[in-house]
């Protein structure tokens, strides 16, 4: 009993400790499919990130009340703690598994848009919507094309264009290069794709690792409180 007090008081610090990251996960996944909104038409896919977010808020009550039980036993704080870590269980085990997913389905979908976008361009009107959406990826993220900027030189040609590249592949320091392909050193030549898809990845990978460890911890927090109850009369824990 008195090392599963001492592990609920350890963990309800961890708890506390353990909601910041979780939260920069979910904002970082919201974040993600609204920058790129264009580039997803499923508005659920950023529901991991809101689970997370979900589940950042209520560890903080849960910390509280793991250590306030460590220090002083309380049927009703006991009870609560149960069904909150309950809760956490769920939603961690759902936004893991969604995350998870999300990130192998939504790799194979940027590739198709991007190549859409790349093949739909305008190359005469600068304010056509394609053209708007792929300038910008291409500036924020210093990228040009799909794969590279080859993508561009078929996409040039295929539509009887000269080739050359759109001026948003143009470096920082050479904004009016012109997408001249005779000054590849102006020009940025690694692709979108790969970018997007390590940006994507890395914030539901960072969502799925953290609902994972937190649903361990969720488990032995959930262990030491049950241990602590057990030698408490049944009618004291009327709140189960």
């Amino acid at each position: 009993r008195s090392f599963a007090r001492s592990l609920l008081g350890f963990l309800g610090f961890i708890f506390w400790g353990t909601a910041a990251p979780q939260m920069f996960g979910g904002v970082s996944v919201i974040l993600m499919f609204k920058n790129y909104g264009y580039l997803f038409q499923e508005s659920y896919l950023s529901l991991p990130g809101w689970l997370a977010l979900a589940t950042a808020l209520i560890l903080l009550p849960t910390g509280v009340l793991s250590v306030s039980i460590s220090l002083k036993c309380s049927r009703n704080q006991q009870g609560t703690l149960m069904y909150l870590l309950l809760l956490l269980l769920c939603l961690e085990m759902s936004s893991a598994a969604l995350a998870r997913s999300y990130c192998v389905r939504t790799a194979s979908q940027l590739e198709s848009v991007m190549g859409y976008l790349v093949h739909q361009h305008n190359w005469t009107c600068s304010q056509d919507p394609g053209n708007s959406a792929v300038d910008m990826i291409q500036r924020k993220l210093q990228c040009c094309g799909v794969h590279n900027y080859t993508d561009w030189v078929k996409a040039s040609s295929s539509s009887y264009h000269p080739a050359c590249v759109p001026e948003s592949c143009c470096k920082e320091q050479h904004p009016h290069c012109g997408g001249d392909l005779g000054h590849m050193e102006q020009l940025f030549e690694e692709g979108c794709l790969k970018k997007l898809e390590d940006q994507l990845c890395f914030s539901m990978l960072h969502i799925f690792w953290c609902c994972t460890v937190l649903s361990i911890l969720e488990l032995l927090a959930g262990v030491s409180n049950g241990i602590l109850m057990r030698r408490q009369p049944f009618r004291e824990l009327h709140i189960l």
